[in-house]
C-alpha cells in the first residue's frame, strides 16, 4: 500500500504481486475487474501524476519518450536529470516573466504612486536577458528533434547500387531482400533506428528507373514522393562502375532537392570507376561499403554534425524534445519580443503588458499548468497502457 502523496500518481495506491504464470495473473485481474476495478488507459498513472501536481507536462512527455526510447541518447534525454533541467529552466522563465508583468501591472494600476519594483531601463535589460535565454532553449530543439523524434531519411539510387544492403547494414538485420536482379525492391521499406546519438526514420526505396512493370512503377512513384518529403537523402551510387543514365537522372533530381543530400559511393572495397567530377556539385560525399561497414562511422559523425547543435550538450543543458514544446516556447518568445519592441518605441505600457500576458500564457501551456484537454489527451494517447 502506497499512501498519497508519496505514490507515483500522488493518490492512494495498492500494488498486488502474485506468483505463477499468465493464467494466475489473468485470474487475479478478472477478480479485480469483477469487484469494480477498471482497466487503466494509456498513460493512466502518469496522467494522474500530472493532474495531482506531481509532474509537469514536459516531465510527463519525457516519461513517455523514455518508455518508447530506441537509443541510449533518447534514454539520457528523457532521464530524470534531463527532465529536471528542462523543468527548472522553464520555471525560471515563467517566474521572471511574471515578475516583469507584476511590475507593469503596478505601473498601470497606480501610475502616480511609483510602486513598480523596476525602472524602464531595468525592464528592458531583463526582457533582453529572458529573450536570449528563450532563443538558446529554442536552438536546443535541433538536437532534441534529431535524438527524440528522428530525421526523415531516404536511401535512394538506381537499381542494384546496394541500397537494400546498406539498409540491412544500418538495421543490423536482413530486413530487405537483396538480389542481383534489378527491381527487387518494389515498395518503400521503413524502420526507425539509432545512428550514433541521432535517430533515423529510414526508408529504403525502389530503384529509380523507367520501367514498364506496373507494380515496380508504383514503387518508383512512391520513392520519388518520399524523396520530396525527406529531411535527409542518402543517395547511393555504385563506385565500381561508371555512372549510368539512371545515375545522371538522379543527380539532376538531387540538385533540386530541398532536403540535405549526402552522396554515398558504395562498394568502396572495389576499384572506383566514378570520375572525380561526378559529384562536384555536392558538398557531402562519402565512400562506404555495405559489405564491410567501412565509412559508416564517418557517416554517423557527419549526420550528427548536420542535424544537431554543436553547442547543445544533452548531459548538461536543458533540451526541448518535442514539436509541441518548441511551438509553445516560440509563441512565448515572439510575444516577449513584441513587448520589448513596445518598450523601446515608447508605446503605452498596457500594450507591452498585453504581450507579456501572452508570453506568460504560452509558458504556462508549455509546462502544463494551463494546457487544454485536447493537448493532454494527444500526448497520453501515445503512451503504453497503464504507465
Amino acid at each position: 500500500v502506497f499512501r498519497a502523496p508519496h505514490s507515483y500518481p500522488g493518490e492512494d495506491t495498492v500494488e498486488i504481486t502474485c506468483h505463477g504464470g499468465s493464467l494466475l495473473t489473468h485470474t487475479v485481474l478478472c477478480a479485480l475487474l469483477e469487484a469494480g476495478a477498471k482497466q487503466a488507459g494509456p498513460g493512466e498513472f502518469t496522467r494522474r501524476a500530472l493532474l495531482s501536481g506531481k509532474l509537469t507536462l514536459t516531465e510527463a512527455e519525457a516519461i513517455g519518450n523514455l518508455l518508447d526510447a530506441k537509443s541510449e541518447a533518447q534514454i539520457h534525454l528523457a532521464s530524470s536529470a534531463a527532465r529536471g533541467r528542462l523543468a527548472a529552466t522553464l520555471e525560471a522563465l515563467h517566474r521572471d516573466v511574471l515578475t516583469l508583468l507584476s511590475t507593469l501591472y503596478a505601473r498601470i494600476d497606480y501610475p502616480e504612486e511609483d510602486l513598480a519594483d523596476l525602472s524602464t531601463e531595468e525592464i528592458l535589460v531583463r526582457e533582453e536577458d529572458i529573450l536570449a535565454r528563450m532563443e538558446r532553449l529554442l536552438a536546443s530543439y535541433r538536437t532534441g528533434k534529431a535524438i527524440n523524434e528522428g530525421i526523415a531519411t531516404v536511401l535512394c539510387g538506381a537499381p542494384n547500387v546496394g541500397k537494400s544492403s546498406l539498409y540491412n547494414c544500418f538495421a543490423g538485420d536482413d530486413l530487405a531482400i537483396v538480389t542481383d536482379l534489378a527491381g527487387t525492391t518494389r515498395d518503400v521499406l521503413q524502420t526507425t533506428l539509432p545512428l550514433g546519438k541521432v535517430l533515423l526514420r529510414l526508408c529504403d526505396t525502389a530503384g529509380l528507373r523507367e520501367t514498364g512493370d506496373p507494380v515496380e512503377s508504383i514503387g518508383v512513384s512512391r520513392s520519388r514522393a518520399r524523396m520530396e518529403a525527406a529531411e535527409l537523402l542518402l543517395a547511393v551510387f555504385d563506385a565500381s562502375r561508371p555512372p549510368s543514365e539512371e545515375d545522371h537522372a538522379l543527380l539532376a533530381d538531387l540538385r533540386r532537392a530541398e532536403g540535405c543530400v549526402v552522396i554515398l559511393q558504395n562498394k568502396s572495397d572495389l576499384p572506383t570507376q566514378l570520375p572525380p567530377e561526378t559529384f562536384a556539385d555536392f558538398p557531402y560525399v562519402l565512400s562506404v561499403s555495405a559489405t564491410s561497414g567501412a565509412g559508416l562511422d564517418a557517416l554517423r559523425a557527419l549526420i550528427e554534425r548536420l542535424f544537431t547543435d554543436g553547442e547543445t550538450v544533452p548531459a548538461r543543458d536543458a533540451v526541448l524534445a518535442s514539436a509541441r514544446q518548441y511551438a509553445a516556447l516560440y509563441e512565448a518568445k515572439e510575444a516577449l519580443a513584441r513587448s520589448l519592441t513596445a518598450f523601446r518605441t515608447g508605446l503605452p505600457t498596457d500594450l507591452a503588458a498585453s504581450d507579456l500576458e501572452r508570453s506568460l500564457a504560452a509558458l504556462a501551456a508549455l509546462d502544463g499548468s494551463s494546457a487544454n484537454e485536447e493537448i493532454i489527451a494527444d500526448i497520453f494517447s501515445r503512451f503504453c497502457v497503464g504507465k
